[in-house]
C-alpha cells in the first residue's frame, strides 16, 4: 500500500489502541515506533536507477524482483582463465533481488513478504494484513513497528509475543488485551507496566487497582504516549 493507504491504517490501529487519531506522518511514526527495527533499507536498481528496497543492503548491485523477469540473462561464452576472471564475470550479472513479494497484493517499500495484503515499510512478514514497519511478523492484522511475533492485531511494538490485541509496548509475552508496557507475562486485560504476571487485569506496575481509578491513569498515560 501507498503512504496515504498507510497512514489510514495507522488511524484505525490509533484509534483501537488508543481511542484517538494518529498524530504523526508515516516519518515520524517510523522514527517514534521502529527507530531499532531492521526495516528494509532505499537502494537503486542497477539496471533502471529507479528507487527499490532490499533487506539484504550490503549487497552490491540490485534488481527489482518485477525488472528482473523477462529478461535473457544467458550471455555468449567466454574464456575464463582465473578465479578473478570468474569472480568478474560473476559480479556483472549478481543483482540481488529486491522487494521479493510472493502471494501478495499493495506491497509497497517491503522486502520479502509473503501472502500478505496492505504491506508498507516492512520486512520478513507472512500471512498478514495492514501492517506497517514491522519485522517477521505473521498471521497478523493491523500492526506498527511489531517483531518476531504472530496472531496479533491492532498492536503497536509488540516483540516477541503472541496473541495480543490493542496493546502497545508488549515483549515477550501472551494473550494480552488493551494493555500498555508488559514484559513476560500471560492473559492480561488492562493492565500497564506490569512484568512476570498473569491472569490479571486493571494492574499497574504489578499492583491491583479499581477500575475507575486505572482507566483515570490509563488516560493520562496515553497523554504522556501521544506527546499531549
Amino acid at each position: 500500500m501507498l503512504k496515504p493507504e498507510a497512514l489510514e491504517v495507522a488511524n484505525k490501529i490509533f484509534r483501537a489502541i488508543f481511542a484517538s487519531s494518529n498524530p504523526y506522518s508515516l516519518e515520524e511514526l517510523k522514527a517514534k515506533f521502529a527507530f531499532d527495527l531492521q526495516l528494509p533499507t532505499e537502494v537503486k536498481d542497477s539496471r533502471t536507477g529507479e528507487t527499490t528496497y532490499t533487506a539484504v543492503p550490503n549487497a552490491k548491485r540490485f534488481i527489482t524482483d518485477k525488472n528482473s523477469y523477462g529478461q535473457k540473462w544467458e550471455r555468449p561464452h567466454r574464456p575464463l582463465k582465473n578465479l578473478g576472471e570468474i569472480l568478474a564475470a560473476w559480479e556483472e550479472i549478481n543483482d540481488m533481488t529486491t522487494e521479493r513479494v510472493y502471494h501478495s497484493e499493495n506491497v509497497h517499500a517491503s522486502d520479502p513478504i509473503y501472502g500478505s495484503v496492505n504491506v508498507y515499510g516492512s520486512t520478513n512478514c507472512g500471512q498478514s494484513k495492514n501492517i506497517i514497519y514491522c519485522d517477521n511478523t505473521y498471521n497478523s492484522n493491523f500492526c506498527l513497528a511489531c517483531c518476531r511475533s504472530g496472531g496479533i492485531n491492532f498492536c503497536i511494538r509488540v516483540d516477541d509475543s503472541s496473541e495480543c490485541s490493542n496493546s502497545y509496548s508488549v515483549i515477550c509475552s501472551n494473550k494480552i488485551t488493551n494493555s500498555f508496557f508488559i514484559q513476560d507475562a500471560n492473559n492480561l486485560h488492562e493492565c500497564m507496566f506490569c512484568s512476570h504476571m498473569e491472569q490479571r487485569k486493571y494492574c499497574i506496575a504489578n499492583m491491583q487497582f479499581e477500575k475507575d481509578e486505572y482507566l483515570y491513569i490509563k488516560s493520562q498515560v496515553t497523554k504522556w504516549i501521544l506527546g499531549d
